[in-house]
């Protein structure tokens, strides 16, 4: 799939607001990927769909979980969640997505996942840091990403789940392991 079939492709499903997000995720993905020698094109096309489920009605994102092999637990924790796991199986269904690049990193765009590749962690960065964002903290994973991708993604781990905790809220697995992954490998480990 080509950038402008993508464009045109989640156009519809995304309020402009998200769709002015998801231009800016793309833009900033692209920068992430120049500078630690990814594939441009193929990063720029998962940054682009990520969110393309993200206005599906519940019913239908619980569906999709229900019949597919994406992990019930997911049913258990935030809806906000289910948006990339379930994009990345209608991707695939619908629309011929099967880079297994690019789904994973739509996929895991909003929990993270223990072992991100740097194309994963490339796109889970963007998200984080696009230029539109402002909360506590992220000016401070803006500047980490300029020299370390990785530890740019420990920080929007470790602000997300103080954020939850904060909050008395639920924190999903896979953002624990994706924490604790790269603590380990930052303090060199493997």
């Amino acid at each position: 799939m080509k950038t402008d079939e993508a464009i045109d492709l989640i156009r519809p499903h995304l309020k402009q607001a998200r769709f002015d997000h998801t231009l800016r995720v793309a833009e900033t993905a692209v920068l992430l990927a120049e500078k630690n020698n990814e594939p441009v094109d193929k990063v720029e096309l998962a940054a682009i769909l990520h969110d393309y489920a993200k206005y599906f009605p519940l019913e239908k994102m619980r569906r999709e979980i229900n019949e597919s092999d994406l992990p019930q637990d997911l049913l258990f924790y935030h809806h906000e969640l289910w948006h990339g796991p379930v994009a990345s199986i209608v991707l695939e269904r619908e629309h011929g997505i099967t880079d297994e690049a690019i789904k994973n990193a739509i996929r895991y765009h909003t929990t993270g996942r223990s072992g991100m590749s740097q194309f994963e962690t490339i796109l889970f960065v963007a998200d984080y840091i696009e230029p539109g964002r402002s909360f506590p903290g992220v000016e401070e994973v803006r500047t980490a990403a300029n020299s370390d991708l990785y530890h740019a993604a420990w920080m929007a781990l470790r602000n997300t789940i103080q954020f939850l905790v904060g909050k008395n809220g639920a924190v999903y697995p896979d953002t624990f392991y994706a924490y604790n992954n790269l603590t380990i490998h930052l303090n060199g480990g493997n």
